[in-house]
């Protein structure tokens, strides 16, 4: 009986060694926590460079954005002398030159200033802050992940 046995645990030991290519589990596992911190750091990696790349666009597009928004204010400023100018020209009757000075002012600024705020926005917009470049290749990860684990 005791042949049997050994004959039994023979036969595991070898079935073992024949779906590991003759490693051990433990080189098996080590080599799998090598891998997956590979894996982990590449992907970290990859997350880092597109965040980079993200706040470049922003940095690029900010201060476009800060001036275009300064002038917006200043427009609006202008605008409402402009406007308190026509209720001063409504009531006194005579004089239209502020008025005019003042809205042309204002109109320059606001044409401006949101020519500047749409060149900043479409900066940021059209490359968008989202990691999409990572999400891709984690979403492919996945499908791998799943299709070798099917296959198990």
């Amino acid at each position: 009986m005791s042949t049997n046995v050994h004959y039994i645990n023979d036969r595991e030991r070898q079935a073992q060694e024949s779906r590991t290519n003759g490693r051990t589990i433990a080189d098996v596992m080590n080599e799998a926590k090598i891998e997956f911190k590979q894996f982990a750091e590449t992907r970290i990696a990859m997350l880092q460079s597109e965040i980079r790349e993200k706040i470049e666009t922003i940095k690029a597009s900010a201060p476009l954005m800060v001036v275009g928004a300064l002038l917006a204010l200043t427009a609006f400023l202008v605008l409402t002398a402009a406007l308190i100018c026509l209720v001063y020209v409504v009531f006194a009757g005579s004089r239209y030159a502020p008025f005019l000075a003042c809205l042309i002012v204002g109109v320059v600024y606001a044409v401006i200033g949101g020519g500047l705020l749409f060149v900043g926005y479409r900066g940021i917009s059209k490359k968008g802050l989202v990691p999409e470049r990572t999400i891709k290749v984690l979403k492919d990860d996945k499908n791998w992940l799943q299709n070798e684990a099917r296959q198990l």
